[in-house]
């Protein structure tokens, strides 16, 4: 293979991308590591990232875990999981990016690892790791620093995946669950800020904190969208409401499925953001966006049956995170931490986190169902390792 011919015409190809791009998008020029990576003269930087993401054991645990609704997708298949999620903002970001110029394949890759850090059971589960995290003093736990801890610290035994500083941003700077109107990047950002955003957020600080880059805010924005009407179809289908229930006024402006939800979403974000340095919804989009936020709270994520999960979920957690540190400390080889994750990890890895932090990483991995055998690996008599 001519080597010098494929890589002239990788740059012309480059060159020829670039033209395309808004004055505002982050160009493949701009993609920088912490360690130097050889280029394959075939993919761009954030290319190379999207596809190390989509092959990590972490992006196929999506699959088995919860959105929402805790335990269902051990009997209803349909209803959303954490890949089909990841999935939805991917190409909600992807369209949104395709009309303001933006760069896809940066895009795609933040929206592919934005979740990669969460535990099982969704939220339910992230709230009860948090609660154990901070009774053995290493911090509350964030599904967004997990992410970026999983693809620095985690991923290929330890050894990270080594992915862009943009893409790393992106992925700690999504935040689905805060209500912003407008997205301004903040294009100043370092490593360090990043470290302090860390640092603040496992004490319990509030933090300002906005995406690097304009794709980081569209991704951003995307998760919003993705989850709100679709948590709303998932809650229908599990019989939690009824599609009358959504608030008259929401349902005339935003729609009443979830196809419609996205639709005036994502065309009030692409005609307020064009030729912009900002991610924007215009005022009475994002008034009505947040009252139906505030219904999905009241009528799905505080729902009785939802609490009953999350009793369940913390009660079994906390049985399950002590047996780990337990297993750990005695040195209990046949456990599922050693056979399963610390026997997988490298000698940096090994020296660097402490036993609960290791225990935390062990239990963000796993999926519902792998959660569920452990369980009864623990608590059933007559159960062996």
């Amino acid at each position: 293979m001519n080597k010098k011919k494929f890589e002239e015409l990788f740059e012309k190809n480059i060159a020829r991308i670039s033209k395309m791009y808004s004055e505002y998008a982050c160009s493949n020029e701009k993609a920088y590591r912490l360690k130097q990576d050889d280029n394959c003269y075939l993919r761009t930087d954030f290319a190379i990232d999207r596809d190390r993401i989509l092959h990590s054991g972490a992006y196929r645990r999506y699959q088995g875990k919860t959105q929402v609704f805790s335990f269902t997708n051990m009997f209803d298949e349909e209803t959303s999981n954490r890949s089909l999620h990841t999935t939805y903002v991917s190409q909600i970001a992807r369209t949104i990016a395709n009309m303001l110029g933006l760069n896809l394949e940066l895009v795609e890759a933040i929206a592919l690892g934005h979740d990669l850090g969460h535990p099982p059971f969704g939220h339910d589960g992230e709230m009860a790791l948090s609660k154990k995290c901070i009774a053995h003093n290493i911090g509350e736990f964030h599904h967004n620093i997990q992410s970026l801890h999983v693809v620095d610290h985690i991923s290929r035994k330890g050894y990270g995946l080594n992915l862009t500083f943009q893409v790393r941003d992106g992925i700690i700077s999504h935040d689905g669950e805060v209500h912003n109107r407008i997205l301004k990047p903040n294009r100043h950002k370092t490593e360090k800020d990043i470290q302090n955003y860390i640092a603040q957020k496992k004490i319990g600080k509030k933090v300002e904190w906005m995406p690097a880059t304009l794709e980081g805010c569209v991704v951003r924005i995307s998760d919003t969208i993705a989850y709100i009407g679709q948590d709303i179809e998932d809650a229908i289908r599990l019989d939690i409401l009824k599609r009358a229930d959504i608030p008259a006024d929401c349902r005339n402006y935003l729609g009443e499925t979830n196809s419609q939800i996205i639709d005036t979403l994502v065309k009030s974000v692409i005609l307020n953001s064009y030729e912009k340095d900002e991610i924007a919804f215009d005022e009475e989009t994002s008034h009505y966006l947040l009252k139906l936020k505030k219904f999905n709270y009241a009528r799905i994520y505080t729902n009785k049956n939802v609490k009953k999960a999350r009793k369940k979920i913390e009660r079994s957690l906390d049985v399950l995170f002590d047996e780990y540190l337990e297993d750990i400390i005695e040195q209990e080889r046949s456990s599922h931490i050693f056979a399963h994750f610390l026997k997988r990890k490298n000698e940096k890895y090994l020296i660097s986190y402490s036993n609960p932090e290791k225990v935390r990483d062990f239990i963000a991995t796993m999926t519902d169902r792998y959660y569920n055998e452990e369980v009864k690996r623990y608590l059933l008599p007559g159960s062996f390792y």
